[in-house]
C-alpha cells in the first residue's frame, strides 16, 4: 500500500476488483502450484491488505517492510514451501501458462538439462538453482514487463536470507542469484519474439490506465492468457503510447524510507 509513485496501488479498483486480487486470481490457475501465500508487511496501511486476504480467503503473512527477502524466507518457511514462485504483487496480468512452464524448468519435468554453473554442490536435486523469465542487463528479456517470474527452492532462498548483505538484495529479494551467475545454475526463458520493450506492469498512473483498457477490452474477465493481450496491444499500438514515457527503475534501486538504503 505504501507504494511511492502509486500510493495504495495493490488495492486499486480494475474493472470492479483490486488489483491485488487479479494477481493471486490468475496465479492460482497455475496447475503447478500448491498454495499462494500474499506476504504482505506489518506496517499499519497494510492493514487493509490483510482484510482483503480474510476477506477472499487468500493465505496472508505479513513481515518485513523493507527487508522483503526475509519476508519470504520467513513466509516460505511458515507453509513449509519446497519451491518458491515469486510473483508481485503489481503484476494483474501474470499468465498461469508461464507460470507452470518456468517451473517445469526449474524442475526438470520438461527434459531440461543443468547447465555448468561452477558448484561442486548443488542448492537441490533440481536441474537449476534459480530460474526467471525476466533479468536485468546485461542478461536481458523477451517477455513484456508485468509477466515477471522467478523460481527458486527453498533451501536456495534460505541460503541467499544467510548470506546476502546488499541492502538491494535484501529488498529486491533475488538479486543474490543473479548477481553471482558463476555460482548459481541460472535459466533465463526466452520467447521466440522479443517483447522486452512492452510495459503491462502497474507502478504508476499511466500504467493503472493502460491496464484498465486491457482489462475492459476482454470485458473484465480475468481468465485471458498473455498472448490475447499481445495479440490485442499489436491491433492497437496506440494503447502503448499511454505509458510509454514511464521510466522503469533500476533493480539496485533502494526505496528512500530504508533506512538501510541511506
Amino acid at each position: 500500500m505504501a507504494s511511492s509513485r502509486l500510493p495504495d496501488k495493490v488495492l486499486l479498483d480494475i474493472g470492479g476488483k483490486p488489483m491485488l486480487a487479479w494477481v493471486v486470481e490468475r496465479t492460482r490457475r497455475a496447475q503447478s502450484l500448491a498454495e499462494v501465500i500474499v506476504a504482505t508487511t506489518t506496517a499499519p496501511s497494510d492493514d487493509a491488505v490483510q482484510a482483503l486476504c480474510q476477506e477472499r480467503g487468500y493465505p496472508v503473512y505479513r513481515g518485513s517492510a523493507f527487508d522483503v527477502l526475509d519476508r519470504y524466507y520467513l513466509a516460505a518457511r511458515q507453509h513449509r514451501a519446497d519451491i518458491v514462485v515469486r510473483i508481485t504483487a503489481d503484476c494483474p496480468l501474470i499468465d498461469p501458462g508461464l507460470i507452470d512452464e518456468a517451473v517445469a524448468t526449474f524442475t526438470g519435468s520438461e527434459g531440461s538439462e543443468s547447465r555448468a554453473a561452477g558448484r561442486d554442490a548443488p542448492l537441490s536435486p533440481y536441474p537449476y538453482d534459480f530460474v526467471a523469465n525476466r533479468l536485468p542487463p546485461p542478461w536481458g528479456r523477451t517477455y513484456p514487463v508485468g509477466l515477471d517470474i522467478e523460481v527458486c527452492s527453498f533451501s536456495g532462498l534460505e541460503l541467499a536470507w544467510s548470506e546476502a548483505d546488499q541492502p538491494h538484495q535484501r529488498e529486491h529479494v533475488m538479486p543474490f542469484f543473479y548477481e553471482q551467475p558463476e555460482r548459481f545454475r541460472i535459466r533465463l526463458l526466452n520467447h521466440d519474439n522479443d517483447h522486452g520493450d512492452l510495459r503491462w506492469t502497474v507502478d504508476t498512473a499511466q500504467d493503472l490506465e493502460l491496464l484498465r483498457s486491457i482489462a475492459a477490452h476482454f470485458d473484465w474477465r480475468d481468465d485471458f492468457t498473455w498472448l490475447e493481450v499481445l495479440e490485442f496491444t499489436k491491433d492497437n499500438p496506440d494503447l502503448a503510447q499511454i505509458n510509454a514515457l514511464v521510466q522503469p527503475k533500476d533493480y539496485r534501486t533502494i526505496d528512500a524510507r530504508n533506512g538501510a538504503g541511506g
